[in-house]
């Protein structure tokens, strides 16, 4: 079984978590899979949920390192800001220019940073037996799994309800989407903000992996309200 960023079948993920507790190796990864996901039917209102955001040196996992992570559980009903968690990390590549433009960590924060493997402890505790909610998952999927592997020697992929892709369901892949480029339309963005705008939430200041994750939570918590319920079952929401 191949997990590349698409969607999987609504059984997949939970086979593949079983599958990987029975097989892995290192024993942080271990305990993190022993935990288990929910099954697909399980409505999404009674769903353990942690959003999670990460800032980069780019775009690419092969080239680039991770400089942030943000992580904040919360439910439909409620986000409580005391339980999440941020960590600066010390990259194992050069930050650059154009990273240091857009999320505003400097050299001089990351030079007494810890690595991410020093962390990796406490963001799998903040992970385990929750459903990761993000915005755009071939970034936070993609990342931390190609960290993990360059560090541990074994992969960490985990299903996800991507934010941006549900917004993409509705306005880049339906048929009043398709009508729009037919009528020769621009598309409509589907970015974090534009994404918060559409649904009356606050716009706030991005690239930050801690307020960024507080922004996916509220965006998923009003997805739910405005387009689902909390009876959908979380095998058709989750990537």
């Amino acid at each position: 079984m191949i997990f590349r960023g698409v969607r999987q079948p609504a059984p997949g993920w939970a086979e593949y978590v079983a599958d990987r507790a029975a097989r892995v190796r290192h024993p942080l990864l271990a305990d993190y899979f022993a935990a288990g996901c929910p099954a697909p039917d399980t409505p999404i209102g009674e769903a353990p949920l942690v959003a999670l955001d990460i800032e980069t040196t780019g775009l690419d996992p092969r080239r680039h390192a991770i400089v942030s992570i943000g992580v904040v559980p919360f439910s439909l009903a409620r986000i409580p800001l005391r339980m999440s968690r941020y960590w600066v990390l010390k990259p194992y590549r050069e930050l650059t220019r154009s990273s240091v433009t857009l999320h505003r960590i400097t050299h001089s924060e990351v030079i007494d940073a810890p690595d991410l493997q020093e962390v990796l402890p406490e963001v799998l505790e903040a992970l385990k037996g929750r459903l990761a909610v993000v915005h755009y998952r071939h970034i936070e999927r993609g990342f931390i799994d190609t960290a993990v592997r360059h560090r541990w020697g074994e992969g960490l992929l985990y299903p996800v309800i991507d934010t941006m892709s549900l917004e993409a369901r509705l306005h880049r892949q339906s048929l009043w989407a398709r009508f729009r480029r037919w009528l020769g339309r621009p598309p409509v963005s589907i970015r974090l903000n534009a994404s918060r705008e559409r649904y009356g939430l606050p716009a706030y200041q991005g690239h930050h992996a801690l307020v960024d994750a507080l922004a996916t939570a509220e965006l998923f918590q009003a997805q739910v309200a405005s387009r689902f319920s909390a009876e959908t079952p979380v095998g058709d929401l989750w990537s």
